[in-house]
C-alpha cells in the first residue's frame, strides 16, 4: 500500500551548523530513511525523539568520533531528511519500532551502544530487547518506556494539549524551550528545516499523542514488556539526566532508572531537557569515557 509522504528539499539542509557529515538513506517500505554514519569503530546508535532529528545529536558526536568510535544517528519516519507520511494515523509505535529493526538489520549493526533520548526511549529500548544480539550497552538521556501507568509532568499535559490543538507546529521554539542556554538563528533554522508544511508535521504531531495514558492504551503492554525485560537485563546500562527538565524532572529520571534496572542517575548540570544542545560535549565525553573503562575502541581516532 502506497503511503502519501512529503520529503523536505535537500536545499532546506545547506549549511547546517556544526554538522559537516553527509546523510545515507535506505529504503523501508517505500519510504526513503535517512542517517548520519560516520567514523568506523565501535558502533554508538544514538536516537532522537520529538520534535528533533539526528542533528540533534552533532555536539554529542565529536568526543565519540575523537574516542575512534562509529557514530550512527537515524532520522525517524517523519522526522529529519527521512520521508513524513501525512496522516496522523500511519504513526504508532509499533511502526516505528518496526523502522528502528530494519535499520538495525540492513546495517547488520552488532553489539553496538544504544543511545536514546526521549521518545528514542521507548523505540530505541524496544529494539534492545527484541534485537539483543544488536546491542551491547545502553544510554538513556531523559526519556523513559511507557506503560500507561507513567506519571507525566503538568508541562507535559500543556505540551500535549497544544499539539493536539496546532497543525502547524512551531518545531524550533518547541526546542528552544526545552533548553538551557539560548539557540543561534542557524540553529534554530536547522530545527525548522525538515518541515516546509504544515503537512511534513504530521509526526511531529503524532508522537505525543501516541503515548499511553492508560495501562489498556495501544502501547502500554509493549511498554511493559520491554521495562521488564530491561529490569533484570545484565547488559551494562548509564543514565544521564539533565538537572532542569521541565519534561521529565529528575524525580522521574530516578524512577526510570530504577525501572530500568540501573543503580544511579548521573545528573548533567546546567542542562534541560535537550542537554545535547546545552551540554553536547559534556554528554559525549561522559559517554566516551564509560565506554572507554569497558572496552578499547577499535579503530585510530579521527584527525584533521
Amino acid at each position: 500500500m502506497s503511503v502519501a509522504f512529503e520529503r523536505a528539499p535537500e536545499t532546506r539542509f545547506a549549511d547546517l551548523p556544526e554538522l559537516p557529515y553527509e546523510p545515507r538513506y535506505l529504503e523501508w517500505q517505500g519510504l526513503r530513511l535517512a542517517r548520519i554514519d560516520e567514523g568506523a569503530g565501535s558502533p554508538i546508535v544514538l536516537l532522537h525523539g520529538e520534535p528533533t532529528w539526528s542533528f540533534l545529536w552533532r555536539r554529542v558526536m565529536g568526543p565519540l568520533l575523537d574516542a575512534g568510535h562509529r557514530c550512527i544517528a537515524p532520522d525517524m519516519p517523519g522526522f529529519g531528511r527521512s520521508d513524513k507520511p501525512t496522516d496522523l494515523d500511519w504513526y504508532s509505535y509499533d511502526r516505528h519500532n518496526e523502522a528502528m529493526l530494519f535499520v538495525l538489520d540492513e546495517l547488520d549493526v552488532r553489539d553496538a551502544t544504544l543511545v536514546v533520548h526521549d521518545w528514542g526511549g521507548p523505540v530505541g529500548l524496544r529494539a534492545a530487547v527484541e534485537r539483543p544480539e544488536r546491542i551491547g550497552r545502553i544510554v538513556v538521556l531523559d526519556t523513559g518506556v511507557f506503560t500507561g501507568r507513567q506519571r507525566m509532568a503538568e508541562a507535559w499535559h500543556r505540551f500535549r494539549d497544544f499539539v493536539e490543538q496546532t497543525e502547524d507546529l512551531p518545531i524550533s521554539a518547541l526546542v528552544a524551550g526545552g533548553t538551557k542556554r539560548a539557540l543561534s538563528p542557524e540553529v534554530l533554522a536547522a530545527y525548522d528545516a525538515p518541515f516546509p508544511t504544515p503537512a511534513s508535521k504530521a509526526g511531529a504531531r503524532a508522537f505525543p499523542l501516541m503515548i499511553p495514558l492508560s495501562p489498556d492504551d495501544p502501547g502500554a503492554e509493549a511498554g511493559r514488556r520491554v521495562t521488564e525485560a530491561l529490569r533484570s537485563d545484565p547488559r551494562p546500562k548509564l543514565a544521564l539526566w539533565a538537572a532542569e527538565d521541565p519534561v521529565i524532572p529528575l524525580e522521574g529520571g530516578r524512577r526510570v532508572a530504577a525501572a530500568l534496572g540501573i543503580d544511579e542517575l548521573e545528573v548533567i548540570e546546567d542542562a534541560a531537557h535537550f542537554l545535547q544542545e546545552d551540554q553536547g560535549p559534556v554528554v559525549g565525553e561522559r559517554i566516551a569515557g564509560w565506554l572507554a573503562e569497558r572496552e578499547p575502541p577499535r579503530s585510530a581516532p579521527r584527525t584533521g
